[in-house]
């Protein structure tokens, strides 16, 4: 089980908001976050960079921040922080095995790759 405190959660707060964005979006059933405030939280942050509403389809539901200013990312921590503590939840948990590749890798990128997997083998399940 992972976990994440929503106060102290000890990484930059740009991965902090995308994190939780994704979390909210992942329909992962072994996760202390309800639905609806999931729900909120990802259409809150929505809101803050967009003019409509919220997309309703789940491949549709992402965050891009790229354009946005510090400002956008202070509101996204406070609307995450306020309507997780509404929620009285302090800490995330969730639990999800690795995924395998969506992508497949260039072959520039191969030796590379074979070099981390020498030094980083995969664990054996």
């Amino acid at each position: 089980m992972q976990t994440l405190d929503i106060d102290r959660p000890n990484m930059p707060d740009l991965q902090f908001v995308l994190l939780v964005a994704a979390l909210c979006t992942s329909g992962l059933t072994q996760c202390n976050v309800p639905e609806p405030v999931r729900a909120a939280i990802f259409d809150r942050c929505w809101t803050l960079i967009h003019e409509g509403p919220p997309p309703t389809k789940s491949e549709e539901r992402v965050l891009d921040l790229r354009g946005w200013t510090d400002v956008t990312l202070d509101a996204m921590l406070e609307i995450i922080r306020s309507v997780l503590s509404a929620a009285d939840i302090r800490t995330l948990s969730w639990e999800h095995p690795p995924s395998e590749a969506t992508q497949h890798s260039t072959t520039a990128a191969q030796p590379l790759i074979e070099r981390l997997q020498l030094l980083y083998p995969p664990s054996v399940r």
